[in-house]
């Protein structure tokens, strides 16, 4: 499976409803095509608590090394990514939640003072919690507490899960100085989002690095530079990666031929899309295709 993203790179899934903004979701990194999970953003904020395992969890231009028991709060309309940190899989739990939630109406004390001071600054993307660190530790306690509740939900499941997300933004908004944030440089951040866009939005044809440049008025150099500074690869292994990823939804449903497939997602000819497909799958793209039908079948 791969994450669904609209072509502004913000993830399509809805976290929750709007009757309980809440999405509590037990993920494993190796469910993933190529174990890692496709750069994307969202208006909600994100707790993780990582099960087992390790993982490289990347929020904007910095990548955390994360291990069992130790969890990340990734700020609203953050882009983050997580990748394999070793050979071995991870399993996390992934707490999605809109700020609205925990402040109810606009413009509320609650909103103005406890919540958008942190949630609307952009140089305050991320927040590592470590079980070494008294505060971090009981964060990370709510987040166990929000998964064993996930597990076994009792009558007043919602109010419990709401309970261990406000003690979890108090011991943030004690502990916490939203102006002594990350230095980051927002503008800088903010062209790396439009040029995920605009991979994301143009895959499909045969765009140029002076295309991608474009989009951003900055020269082709710069941008490489901008890219790599905040994303550890190259922009060219992005587009690549990404166009192997949405092939892997068309083969999967195996309506086209894997000629038809490799134009679709830009790749100057067939032979070439294989051959890549081959090294980031370790299968080609027909045998792909062949056992996820199989996979299908012995499904029903």
């Amino acid at each position: 499976m791969q994450i669904e993203l609209r072509g502004d790179g913000r993830e399509i899934k809805s976290h929750g409803d709007y009757s309980f903004p809440v999405l509590v979701s037990p993920e494993r990194l190796d469910a993933y095509e190529m174990g890692s999970f496709a750069c994307h953003w969202h208006p909600e904020i994100e707790f993780t608590l990582i099960l087992d395992g390790e993982i490289l969890y990347q929020i904007n231009d910095r990548t955390y090394h994360l291990k069992e028991g130790d969890g990340i709060f990734c700020n609203a309309n953050m882009l983050h990514t997580g990748r394999h940190a070793g050979d071995g899989d991870c399993s996390y739990l992934s707490v999605t939640v809109s700020p609205a939630l925990l402040y109810g109406y606009e413009a509320s004390l609650l909103q103005t003072k406890y919540v958008q001071p942190l949630t609307e600054n952009l140089l305050f993307p991320a927040v590592p919690f470590s079980p070494d660190i008294p505060w971090e530790r009981d964060v990370l306690a709510c987040l166990e507490t929000i998964r064993r509740l996930y597990g076994n939900p009792p009558r007043s499941y919602e109010l419990r899960v709401l309970t261990e997300l406000y003690r979890i933004w108090i011991l943030l908004f004690d502990n916490l100085d939203p102006e002594a944030g990350s230095s980051g440089d927002t503008r800088e951040l903010e062209r790396l989002r439009q040029i995920i866009a605009f991979i994301h939005g143009h895959y499909m044809d045969h765009i140029t690095l002076e295309d991608i440049s474009g989009c951003v008025n900055m020269c082709k150099s710069e941008c490489c530079r901008l890219f790599r500074r905040n994303m550890d690869q190259s922009l060219f292994d992005y587009l690549l990666h990404y166009r192997i990823r949405q092939s892997i939804g068309l083969l999967t449903r195996g309506r086209d031929s894997i000629t038809d497939i490799s134009w679709q997602c830009g790749f100057s000819s067939p032979a070439y899309f294989s051959k890549l497909f081959r090294k980031f799958m370790g299968c080609t793209p027909r045998e792909y295709a062949r056992g996820a039908r199989g996979k299908t079948l012995s499904e029903k």
